[in-house]
Parts: C-alpha cells; sequence; structure tokens
C-alpha cells in the first residue's frame, strides 16, 4: 500500500470522513493547510451532509483539481470551463471503477467500502497531480 492510501486510511480509521480522508493527504503539494483542507471537506462526508448522495471520496477528487487548476484569479476567473473538463473526466473514471458516483448505490447495489472508494479517490488523485 502506498504511503497516500495508508495515510487515508488511517485519517478514515481516526473518524475523518471520505472526503477528507482524501483530500487531506495532498495538501502540502497543493499549499493547502490539512486544517483548512478538513475544515472545507468536513460537509462532504457521507454523501454531502449524510444524505448518501455524491460519494464523499469523489468530493475529495473534485476538491483537488480545484486547487491544482484553478487560476485563482479573483477579478476574471478564467480556468473553470477546463476544471469542469478535469472534473467530469474525473467523475466518470470513479463511475467506471465504483459502479456510479452516489453512496448510497456504491455501498449498497454494489457492496463497495468507503475503504475502496477512498483507494479509488487516491488513485485518480494521484493521476491527476502526476
Amino acid at each position: 500500500m502506498n504511503k497516500k492510501i495508508e495515510e487515508a486510511m488511517k485519517l478514515h480509521d481516526m473518524g475523518f470522513n471520505c472526503a477528507q480522508a482524501v483530500a487531506i493527504p495532498f495538501c502540502e503539494e497543493l499549499g493547502v493547510d490539512r486544517k483548512t483542507a478538513m475544515m472545507a471537506m468536513e460537509g462532504f462526508g457521507a454523501g454531502m451532509g449524510g444524505r448518501t448522495q455524491t460519494c464523499g471520496a469523489l468530493s475529495g477528487v473534485i476538491f483537488l483539481a480545484g486547487l491544482k487548476n484553478s487560476d485563482g484569479n479573483l477579478e476574471v476567473p478564467t480556468s473553470k470551463k477546463n476544471t469542469y473538463a478535469i472534473c467530469a473526466d474525473l467523475c466518470k473514471k470513479f463511475e467506471a471503477e465504483c459502479g456510479s458516483t452516489v453512496c448510497q448505490e456504491i455501498k449498497s447495489l454494489n457492496k463497495r467500502s468507503c475503504n475502496e472508494c477512498i483507494g479509488d479517490g487516491i488513485a485518480l488523485a494521484e493521476e491527476l497531480l502526476k
């Protein structure tokens, strides 16, 4: 198991949600402090606020994609279209691996665990950031 997956699993075992577990291991390389990422991703767990909708692990990857791709221009944001395309591709890849992007469907229909989804999220993030 690679170090990012090990860290993500440790975070999840400590009580961090799937979104936090995927996002936090990549903070340093994207210039975001871990506490800010933890706080920003808190509401995305258990399928967005416990509603079992969009998988938290996928939400963590999408967060990282925005950090990596956004131009950060507060006057005239110009990177949104490209970021959306990257995120759409990430969603397709996640769905191909997990059978859905919806937490409830992944867990009930596909019988995949949160840890498996976190591992898939880490793999996508590593691919995104290489």
